[in-house]
């Protein structure tokens, strides 16, 4: 069995590298040890650059069509609702000034329905390993299917399959991985229209995180302790502490004591591959890349990886020949990893101003929280990281600002905006 391209995982990154890739005409083979998709809590806010690729592709006005919600504001807000840091994205740079809020699986059946004629999706398929050929280059994948073992060769391979990655261990790739000391509970709450807003409530137990979903439902994600959900939980006594801990989010009391039954709970990591890619071989999503999930970056980070990978294939004719595919990895390592880099500051850094609970670190979130929402620049300046339209991370001046240690002279003076990947 052969392939021009090997992807590993049929996610939400594995299916956007396979469109991607199928559409330079590479003949896509997508191979994913589930039977079937499985349904997770995880990629629903799709931040603005990620709605401008989706469009590219011609998957926008499907994704829509699905009930997906604009939002065009994040908030952080304290337990009683009131504001405490607002980002309104209308006024980003370009024409993409809202956030989609999606089901997964929908971006995930929306992606799938638009594969090229050349992509190929396997389920039920393990990748076991990889191939190699005489100088050591990956040259394809082992996989197991129906219980027997086989080869499939392809000049290049795609590992999209998540933080435990087996593709990233037998190429050797060493990995960062952190586990912050708390976890997350999801809801999916049926029945309880919230305002189009991604709300990031601050609370005595840390985040609450609320945003709509198609259907009249919402999102709810709970901070919790490692061992909050630990043996018998009584969940009606759990709600009732919930509730009061978080009154802002009261009216939905009745819908979200109806959906505690279809919780799921979430460890919450941090990860960073020591590399992208080496010959033969990228990493795509989580396989390289985990941040918090309230800073909404998962996603669309790879989504972004996918669309590099692409590009940088395509500078080098978008033939599956060794050393073009391997030129072009080292491109997709140079034009990524600073990118991530800094997606995992800014995700680490607004992260830790809601989670924290006691000590400093709530002290320091508090305060760089008040400076940032007294200062239209830095304003700016976060929501166009955030939305990924306007990347430009933040100075240590910039955090003496947030500090309060400085006075910026240039708050009310918005910088101008630097081009969009796009629009170089």
């Amino acid at each position: 069995m052969t392939a021009d391209v090997v992807v590993a995982g049929a996610g939400a990154g594995g299916l956007a590298c396979a469109h991607a890739l199928g559409a330079l005409g590479l003949r896509v083979l997508v191979l994913d040890r589930q039977r079937a998709p499985a349904s997770i809590a995880k990629g629903e806010i799709l931040q603005p650059e990620t709605v401008r690729i989706l469009d590219s592709w011609g998957a926008l006005d499907a994704l829509r069509a699905t009930g997906a919600r604009p939002v065009g504001r994040l908030a952080i807000r304290d337990a009683h609702g009131e504001p405490l840091l607002c980002l309104d994205y209308a006024g980003l740079p370009g024409a993409y000034r809202q956030i989609l809020c999606a089901d997964y699986g929908d971006l995930r059946a929306v992606l799938t329905d638009r594969l090229p004629a050349g992509v190929e999706v396997r389920w039920g398929v393990r990748v076991t390993g990889v191939r190699r050929d005489h100088d050591g280059r990956i040259d394809g994948v082992r996989v197991v299917a129906d219980g027997a073992e086989r080869d499939i060769a392809a000049p290049l391979v795609v590992a999209a399959d998540g933080m435990s990655s087996p593709l990233r261990r037998a190429a050797g790739i060493g990995v960062e991985r952190r586990e912050y000391p708390h976890g997350l509970v999801a809801f999916d709450v049926d029945g309880a229209e919230v305002a189009d807003e991604v709300s990031a409530y601050r609370t005595a137990r840390g985040l609450c995180l609320v945003y709509p979903l198609p259907g009249g439902r919402c999102r709810l994600y709970v901070q919790v302790t490692p061992d909050e959900f630990r043996g018998r939980v009584d969940l009606d006594a759990w709600c009732g502490r919930l509730l009061a801990d978080v009154p802002a989010i009261s009216p939905l009391e009745p819908a979200v004591r109806a959906s505690l039954h279809r919780r799921q709970l979430l460890a919450v990591y941090r990860l960073r591959s020591a590399r992208l890619a080496a010959p033969g071989l990228a990493l795509a999503g989580e396989a390289a890349h985990a941040v918090h999930p309230m800073a909404a970056q998962g996603v669309n980070s790879s989504l972004g990886d996918a669309e590099t990978l692409a590009a940088c294939l395509a500078a080098e004719g978008g033939a599956p020949e060794p050393a073009a595919v391997d030129r072009a990895l080292r491109a997709f390592e140079a034009a990524r990893r600073p990118r991530l880099d800094h997606v995992a500051t800014v995700s680490h850094n607004a992260s830790r101003m809601i989670t924290a609970v006691s000590g400093l670190p709530k002290l320091l979130g508090a305060r760089m929280m008040r400076r940032t929402a007294a200062n239209p620049r830095l304003l700016g300046l976060t929501a166009g990281n955030l939305s990924g339209t306007d990347v430009r991370p933040l100075s240590a001046v910039d955090r003496l600002y947030q500090l309060g240690l400085l006075a910026d002279r240039h708050a009310h003076t918005p910088s101008p905006p630097v081009p969009s990947e796009s629009e170089r």
